[in-house]
């Protein structure tokens, strides 16, 4: 299929592996070696193979790879001001989960999910006004991300951020909602900065669904923060093109039995309820594949897209090509084949870490499996 023919594009959600020598003075950094210059033009060479990688796969929307990040939302304490770690605090996202397989997760987040990791975690707590400070790192990973365009062309190229509700918790402001709006107006500072680079601003959100699952909320204080959160990050969007901007959610666990897992249908009109354009969303795990039927239910918006993960980034297991473009058939089906893009799960890499659960080589394949699957896909689409 030749570049001009209609086809299904191909992207993923950001956070992929970084090289090992990118690790090792990323960590000799965080331990006080002064290695800034060398740790530097490493960033910036691993952001240009990264992008020709990608390319290589068949990725048309392309990102940095997240190369310059120690997590996708941990990067955000080195941004922004007010923030004081509280280690100690644990790591309490998927209580269901832990409860009904604590053996499982015991060694799950000790080896897999954390255990890697180039910094632990730590919860963050609000303690003083919130202010931006990075904008000499985003100015840094923006100018990256464009210079390997330049050495590299791709059809376009997105830059994740994260959401407001996803920085930390509050111990400063008088309630939630100033605290929120706080973060909201810091973190536009970077969203405004990723648009006025010339690239798509993808807002990372795995929070909206870890609202539904928890339970210590009643159902009616779940959609009053539900709708809060889109409130507020409608806010923080105000005036950006809708057009330039994707979303991206997911359930928050890798590699895991997931059997509380929040169903889509729960959150997903409040998700349609954001001013962006396109949304990414896991689809292709087995535990949520199941979920492409909702959209015989629930109406896609005039001139929203899709991004399903047709691949998975807990498991490396490569995709058949052809059940790639099944799934993509499935949602072009429903929703219209121009209004459906082909994306991962999630991302492949969230923390920098030297164990990342997909192993690089094969998260290389899974994008050649991604390109073929979407190009059997576009091919029997437009013969109809």
């Amino acid at each position: 299929m030749s570049q001009q023919e209609p086809r299904i594009l191909t992207t993923h959600v950001g956070s992929l592996p970084r090289p090992t020598r990118l690790l090792d003075l990323m960590k000799a950094n965080i331990e006080g070696t002064d290695n800034r210059a060398e740790l530097e033009n490493c960033i910036r060479e691993s952001v240009i193979e990264s992008v020709q990688q990608q390319l290589a796969d068949g990725i048309d929307i392309v990102t940095d790879g997240e190369m310059s990040k120690v997590g996708f939302f941990a990067y955000v304490r080195d941004r922004i001001s007010g923030f004081e770690p509280r280690p100690g605090a644990g790591y309490a996202a998927f209580e269901a989960e832990v409860e009904a397989f604590p053996e499982y997760y015991s060694e799950y987040f000790g080896k897999a999910m954390l255990g890697g990791n180039l910094v632990p975690f730590v919860p963050v707590v609000c303690t003083g006004p919130v202010s931006y400070h990075g904008v000499a790192q985003l100015k840094r990973d923006l100018g990256n991300l464009a210079e390997a365009l330049k050495i590299t062309p791709a059809h376009s190229a997105f830059v994740p951020s994260v959401a407001p509700t996803g920085v930390g918790s509050n111990a400063f402001y008088e309630n939630e909602g100033d605290y929120l709006s706080a973060i909201a107006e810091a973190l536009r500072v970077e969203y405004k900065a990723i648009i006025d680079a010339g690239f798509t601003l993808q807002i990372d959100d795995p929070f909206l669904p870890d609202l539904f699952a928890d339970r210590h909320l009643t159902s009616v204080q779940i959609r009053q923060k539900a709708t809060d959160y889109v409130t507020i990050l409608n806010h923080a969007l105000r005036g950006i093109p809708q057009e330039k901007i994707r979303y991206h959610t997911c359930y928050s666990i890798n590699e895991g039995p997931r059997i509380h897992d929040v169903p889509f249908i729960e959150f997903v009109r409040y998700m349609l309820d954001l001013n962006v354009s396109d949304y990414s969303f896991e689809a292709g795990n087995v535990r949520h594949e199941h979920e492409y039927h909702i959209w015989e239910q629930v109406k896609l918006p005039e001139g929203k897209r899709l991004i399903p993960g047709v691949i998975c980034h807990a498991s490396n297991t490569v995709e058949h090509p052809e059940l790639i473009a099944e799934r993509l058939i499935r949602f072009a089906e429903r929703v219209g084949r121009d209004n459906v893009l082909a994306g991962a799960d999630c991302g492949f890499s969230s923390q920098a870490t030297y164990k990342t659960e997909v192993h690089p080589t094969i998260v290389r394949e899974k994008f050649r499996a991604l390109r073929a699957g979407a190009d059997i896909a576009s091919k029997k689409l437009w013969r109809r």
